[in-house]
């Protein structure tokens, strides 16, 4: 494998991991939105809060970490998602920076306008982040963001059918992966509010499975040639382990088995995501940009490679250990 398979390969782990955690991050600000009014909805907002309380920071350093090795692994490529999809993506940032002050600046205000103000901040933003991010994907998945400099059109590069609906999918499995986690949560801290989350889970991994269904109609009808690649080889294969797993997920919904199923909803919504990277695969931007190609100077991938290892080295315990602590204790009950 060379080098710039290498970084591809890290690349794609980190975006892994900051769709699923990240994406379990946006989805509490979901059920934050839904979570309705009077004492019930404050213990459940309260709940969430504590879920949140360790990630709601630490899970944009995979964004930043793939931000940059595409930078500087695959400039050109880098370059023309920037270019023509600047506009969804300056709302993404918006979005991210919006969620955070609107979390931050309820937790510490004291007047119920203010926390009304802000709550809405951050329950919106985190629904409109994973979709404008998600039609970003859909754009370049479908071949409308081009090699260079402002190849494609800023407008339809993310406003057409399979970027909205792989924005749809992307809002609806991160609404999934925060109920499915916050079930054990609630399981740990709350059992009065298991039910709840518990309902929520169910109905959401059956939301999810409808969008992926009507995502791949969509996808056949609009973008012909990445579904022919998604129902061949490997990429069938991972969607089908997909489906396995949200089948199961619901199962163990059903069976109480909280810690399991966070392991199998986390594979159904990676095994969607490595199944349009396998459907794509050696090809960066369609028709024809590769990942040899484009690639840096091996010198740099190199450098990258060594960079991350240490890296790694100092942020994965740090992480661990952050998770560790903030759930250990209990939620804040109002």
């Amino acid at each position: 494998m060379s080098a710039a398979e290498i970084v591809l390969a890290v690349l794609f782990a980190a975006l892994t991991a900051y769709a699923l955690l990240g994406g379990a991050d946006f989805g509490g600000g979901f059920w934050d939105l839904f979570a309705g009014t009077g004492q019930r909805a404050t213990a459940r907002r309260g709940l969430i809060e504590h879920t949140l309380g360790p990630v709601w920071e630490a899970n944009h350093v995979w964004l930043i970490f793939v931000l940059v090795l595409l930078w500087s692994g695959f400039p050109p490529v880098f370059a023309a998602i920037a270019s023509t999809a600047y506009i969804p993506l300056t709302f993404a940032a918006l979005g991210i920076i919006g969620r955070g002050a609107g979390f931050a600046f309820r937790k510490v205000s004291i007047e119920y306008g203010h926390q009304r103000l802000y709550g809405a901040t951050f329950a919106f933003s985190s629904v409109a982040t994973p979709f404008f991010l998600g039609t970003v994907a859909g754009g370049i998945a479908s071949g409308r963001i081009p090699p260079g400099i402002a190849g494609g059109n800023v407008l339809t590069s993310w406003l057409n059918p399979t970027s909205i609906a792989t924005g749809a999918l992307a809002v609806g499995a991160s609404a999934y992966l925060a109920a499915v986690f916050l079930t054990r949560d609630a399981q740990r801290h709350a059992p009065d509010l298991l039910p709840d989350f518990r309902r929520y889970a169910t109905s959401a991994g059956i939301a999810v499975g409808i969008l992926a269904a009507a995502g791949l109609l969509v996808v056949r009808l609009d973008s012909p040639g990445l579904s022919a690649a998604l129902w061949r080889g490997p990429a069938l294969a991972l969607i089908l382990l997909s489906i396995a797993s949200g089948l199961a997920s619901l199962a163990l919904i059903y069976a109480r088995q909280y810690v399991a199923v966070r392991v199998t909803a986390g594979l159904a919504a990676a095994a969607v995501l490595w199944a349009w990277g396998a459907a794509q695969h050696p090809v960066l931007l369609l028709p024809d940009t590769t990942v040899d190609t484009v690639a840096a100077h091996p010198a740099v991938l190199h450098a990258l490679l060594s960079s991350t290892v240490i890296g790694a080295a100092v942020l994965l315990p740090s992480l661990w250990w952050l998770f560790t602590l903030f759930q250990r204790q209990a939620p804040r009950r109002q």
